[in-house]
């Protein structure tokens, strides 16, 4: 039996995806702000006030990755995190005037990662990717992995 071909494996072509994403992300946008991390900010300046659980379930991460961005953004300035007044368990979070500048200027770069990684697709080509990589991530299977994982996501 000769080896696989690694290219008929979705894994594969996903994990070699994710590695040009994250190449595209550090020459093209930062290399102090990760992808997820823009993430955050993009959220907190469209949802000002939101919990890290509102976090975690917009980004699909879990509680303690969540808990490690926030802390590494709030270093930084980028956030503040203050106690709910209405539930002292809960902490909300907003942008400070530091994380508003510095989104707007990340902007136009996370549109540059998109361009590099599908700028020889057509616009066609490049909804149905978008489509189908929704599709996959929000199948059940897929959803019962990821939340099972024992590794944080």
């Amino acid at each position: 039996m000769g080896s696989l071909d690694l290219t008929t494996f979705t894994g594969f072509l996903i994990r070699r995806a994710q590695q040009a994403h994250m190449a595209a992300w550090q020459r093209e946008v930062s290399s102090d702000v990760t992808s997820v991390q823009f993430g955050v900010l993009n959220l907190l300046h469209d949802s000002p006030g939101s919990s890290q659980k509102d976090l975690c379930t917009a980004l699909d991460v879990d509680r303690s990755t969540i808990a490690d961005i926030v802390a590494r953004l709030q270093s930084r300035a980028l956030i503040e995190r203050v106690r709910d007044t209405q539930d002292r368990r809960r902490n909300i979070l907003h942008l400070t005037e530091r994380g508003e500048r510095e989104w707007l200027e990340l902007i136009p770069r996370v549109y540059r990662v998109d361009q590099v990684l599908t700028d020889t697709l057509e616009d066609s080509d490049r909804a149905e990717l978008q489509r189908l990589l929704t599709l996959m991530l929000q199948a059940p299977k897929v959803r019962k992995v990821m939340r099972e994982s024992p590794h944080p996501l």
